[in-house]
């Protein structure tokens, strides 16, 4: 069984039913989706959650976010109703939204880079609960969140 990368993991996640949406709401409640992806792909893979290892992975990415990934956000939102009406600012929106993306792919890039050489060590490969704690409804999310990240490594895994 081969390991998939972040990316084509958290791609093939999101491109599940109910996936963006969840992710969506969770990141309107202040979920970093990215990190959220990573840590569902680290339990599918059964690598061990430990406090270190997921404060490395929340200092990467909220460096990242803070700095890259916001801002575009923001700027591309912000501009939403105004390209209802003007194409040349909907043409730079969606410029924006392509950026928004690299940059997440950029991220998600990091996560996995760092998290390469980790394997399972004593103790639970809970990543999503620290992940989720503040979420409401965050048992339902957690719950089909392994159901589809389980799916998608044993389809990719077996690829």
């Amino acid at each position: 069984m081969r390991t998939t990368d972040l990316w084509s993991f958290s791609l093939a996640c999101y491109a599940r039913p109910g996936v963006e949406r969840l992710c969506l709401d969770l990141q309107e409640q202040g979920v970093d989706i990215c990190l959220l992806l990573c840590g569902a792909w680290l339990e599918a893979r059964a690598i061990t959650c430990t406090p270190q290892r997921l404060e490395r992975l929340r200092q990467l990415a909220d460096h990242w976010q803070h700095e890259v990934v916001t801002p575009l956000r923001s700027l591309r939102q912000n501009w939403r109703g105004a390209a209802q009406s003007d194409p040349q600012l909907k043409a730079l929106r969606e410029q924006l939204k392509a950026l928004e993306l690299a940059a997440e792919k950029t991220l998600l890039g990091r996560l996995g880079r760092e998290t390469h050489d980790w394997s399972t060590q004593s103790g639970p490969a809970a990543w999503l609960e620290p992940l989720t704690r503040s979420v409401s409804d965050g048992d339902a999310a957690r719950e089909f969140l392994r159901r589809i990240a389980a799916a998608v490594q044993l389809e990719l895994a077996g690829a």
